[in-house]
């Protein structure tokens, strides 16, 4: 009796485990080129009617053409087109003010299949700005990206975009002059010809401030405040040094005409690991940690409550020793990619209200003071962007928009498993949970 039970349950789960593998089995993208070095992956549902829907999955350099959103949102039924932009995998290739026309050939493409009657754009971490920023400009025009405020000012080649009908904030963040910069750079650094060279007093690897090596830090109100406000002082002084090499540029007395090298040192090498940041809110959990008012939470068994929430990610105290190497802490750019995707003017770099969000293009919070179409708005639980999520919510001017907080999630969608031995939670349907949320929320509008 009890072999012929296990044999059964062995017979049960090949079965569930093949049935996964064939659900998930949109596996047959197709290359898509789609002019002036950007290139797409196209997926579409393997069974089931014809979608309507297509939507566009596309960031500032990461490979998305892979990316998890492909294979989960054509397997729900939708036509999803994951592109790289013709700067992917190079941020000093980054033409910011220009990215739009990166964007509008997917839209394009999109909208020229048949069947297709609507368009999405995903806009995932730093697909956040980017999607943000085409459909402000498509709503408004140029003009939008225009004025003495600005950091770069965009061309007026960017007339007649063609705005999408809806949009979804996946874990989004606010524009990675913030993001990449802003929050993560060492605001020790007093000469930056040395950053070895850092003021003891700013050093958030100093356990003197309030540093863990084996876990979570807390830091002083009084740390952290002066530490928020050097943070500014010093993307202040990077804009200005790269400013005047633009006007040196400009009138011939530069040693290029065009461009030049600007590597910004111990600020981290990348977002997506934030290895080598030195932002605070990886170190100490009560940075960033929560909602400022109770928000509606996806639990992992499909529940929604609402409830102040507080992210379950765990610190990173291994960025002490990243942020000491040129590889993990060093962004190399050039003086154009600073200024147009990776600066922004600001006197705290935590403090809503003291970040001149509109200062550069680049930016999620300026660009939904604009964009009205139909958003969802969601946020990773085990992430830091809670609060980020939540300023999105309050900013845009969409008259149809929601958010949702999923638990346990990561920022790429998956369950956080370290996040689980430390709550001693479950967070195994997040992936599903969030997309199946999407499904839903698509269906009922387009």
């Amino acid at each position: 009796m009890k072999s012929k039970r296990l044999l059964s349950m062995i017979i049960i789960f090949i079965f569930i485990a093949f049935s996964t593998s064939q659900l998930w089995a949109q596996s047959h993208p197709e290359y898509i080129p789609l002019g002036g070095g950007v290139k797409g992956a196209l997926y579409k549902p393997d069974s089931g009617s014809a979608p309507h829907v297509g939507i566009l999955v596309m960031h500032r350099t990461v490979n998305f053409l892979s990316t998890t959103a492909c294979t989960q949102l054509s397997s729900r039924g939708f036509m999803v087109l994951c592109a790289n932009p013709s700067s992917d995998n190079n941020e000093a290739l980054v033409d910011w003010e220009n990215m739009p026309l990166d964007v509008q050939r997917g839209v394009n493409f999109l909208r020229s299949q048949p069947g297709i009657t609507k368009v999405i754009l995903w806009a995932h971490s730093g697909g956040g700005p980017l999607m943000t920023f085409y459909q402000a400009v498509a709503q408004r025009g140029p003009s939008y990206c225009q004025g003495p405020n600005k950091l770069v000012q965009c061309g007026n080649n960017l007339a007649g975009l063609p705005p999408a009908d809806g949009i979804i904030l996946a874990d989004a963040h606010p524009g990675n002059p913030v993001v990449g910069n802003l929050r993560t750079l060492h605001p020790g650094v007093f000469n930056e010809e040395r950053p070895d060279r850092v003021r003891q007093r700013l050093d958030p690897f100093d356990p003197k401030n309030g540093f863990n090596p084996n876990g979570p830090s807390t830091f002083s109100e009084e740390f952290k405040q002066n530490y928020f406000k050097a943070q500014a002082e010093r993307m202040n002084k990077l804009i200005d040094e790269a400013l005047e090499i633009v006007r040196r540029m400009e009138e011939g007395k530069h040693r290029f005409p065009d461009d030049d090298l600007f590597p910004v040192f111990k600020s981290g090498s990348g977002f997506g690991s934030a290895a080598g940041s030195a932002a605070l809110y990886l170190l100490d959990l009560d940075v960033l940690c929560c909602t400022i008012n109770p928000q509606r939470l996806l639990k992992n068994d499909g529940s929604i409550v609402t409830q102040p929430i507080r992210s379950v990610r765990v610190a990173a105290p291994e960025n002490a020793e990243a942020n000491q190497n040129f590889i993990d802490s060093t962004k190399l750019l050039t003086v154009r990619s600073f200024l147009g995707a990776n600066a922004i003017r600001a006197t705290h770099s935590m403090d809503y209200s003291q970040i001149d969000w509109c200062s550069t293009n680049n930016s999620t919070v300026c660009a939904l003071d604009h964009v009205t179409i139909p958003m969802l708005i969601a946020g990773m639980g085990a992430h830091y962007f809670l609060g980020d999520a939540e300023l999105f919510y309050e900013r845009s001017k969409s008259t149809d928009k929601d958010l949702i907080i999923i638990e346990g999630a990561t920022h790429g969608f998956g369950r956080c498993v370290p996040c689980e031995q430390v709550t001693g939670q479950s967070y195994s349907n997040a992936t599903a949970n969030f997309f199946n949320y999407v499904r839903d929320w698509v269906n009922a509008r387009f």
